[in-house]
């Protein structure tokens, strides 16, 4: 019994690569891959993703198509628009899927005269990207110039009516306490709801910024009154003013007294008798993290020339 199963066996294998090796008319069915996308159109949602394929070729190869599902590139820069429709032509589409068989195969038919693809008109936005953050430093340090993101925008891509709307992007939320150090966190990127035919660039973006310790000093500024009536003169008490000026300590020792301005308008009096002005900071340096006047008013005597 054993050697007459063997024999059998080997009978069936015999007779079943042979039918296999013949030729056969048949119907295959392949999954269709886009490609080629012009950069003003996108693939809609309800594109047909496969096709069935009439063909001749041997039994190896249709078992193969059983077994394996093949993928067609589709180029869908060939297709034309047609009654508002984006239309591949049968011989087109027989064409690109004919080139992409093996030479021992031949192509006979196709289940459709012509190939919809289903694309449409966009357009493309650059977005600024918004980083949500939640920023607590220690005691005595600042945040040093403004929060980087990294890329700062997202491209776009989608119909007008959809992304006309969209004025930012925000990241999701970074919270960080205690910070006493320059930090650099990857974060991904919220994007609105209902935008289902829209496509972004990027989905994470990085936030960072640097962090410095600061410190305080003061400086004995100059008063400078403005709009003095012609013939007079005018002395302040006190004729100079102290001024507190916040930032790191590397930028402390680049600042002199000479980089404020202290103004007082005598137009603000209006007529009225009062003997003070009020004062205001109308120049200092860049990059300080806080500046503060300890008087805010000035009394001034007004002489004749």
């Amino acid at each position: 019994m054993k050697i007459f199963s063997l024999f059998l066996l080997c009978s069936f294998l015999a007779w079943f690569i042979s039918n296999l090796s013949e030729t056969y008319e048949s119907r295959a069915y392949f999954t269709l891959n886009y490609r080629n996308l012009p950069d003003s159109l996108l693939l809609g949602k309800n594109s047909n993703g496969e096709i069935e394929a009439k063909l001749r070729t041997s039994g190896f190869q249709f078992l193969y198509y059983k077994i394996f599902k093949s993928r067609m590139d589709i180029d869908v820069s060939q297709a034309e628009l047609f009654n508002g429709e984006y239309v591949l032509s049968e011989d087109a589409l027989k064409k690109q899927i004919d080139q992409q068989l093996s030479q021992n195969i031949s192509l006979l038919e196709l289940d459709r005269s012509q190939l919809v693809v289903d694309m449409y008109q966009v357009d493309t936005k650059k977005i600024p990207i918004s980083a949500k953050l939640d920023l607590q430093l220690q005691q005595n340090y600042i945040l040093d110039g403004k929060v980087k993101i990294t890329p700062d925008s997202v491209e776009v891509k989608g119909p007008k009516s959809e992304i006309d709307t969209i004025r930012a992007i925000n990241t999701s939320l970074i919270q960080l306490t205690n910070v006493n150090d320059d930090f650099s966190n990857e974060v991904t990127l919220v994007f609105p709801k209902g935008l289902d035919n829209s496509i972004f660039s990027i989905g994470r973006a990085t936030v960072s910024g640097k962090v410095s310790k600061f410190s305080e000093k003061v400086f004995e500024v100059p008063v400078q009154v403005i709009n003095i009536p012609e013939g007079y003169q005018i002395k302040t008490f006190p004729n100079q003013v102290t001024i507190l000026c916040k930032a790191t300590i590397e930028r402390l020792k680049e600042i002199s007294a000479s980089d404020f301005e202290i103004v007082a308008d005598y137009s603000q009096l209006k007529g009225s008798e009062s003997s003070s002005l009020f004062l205001e900071v109308t120049e200092s340096p860049q990059k300080v993290y806080d500046v503060r006047l300890e008087e805010n008013t000035v009394n001034f005597v007004l002489e004749q020339q």
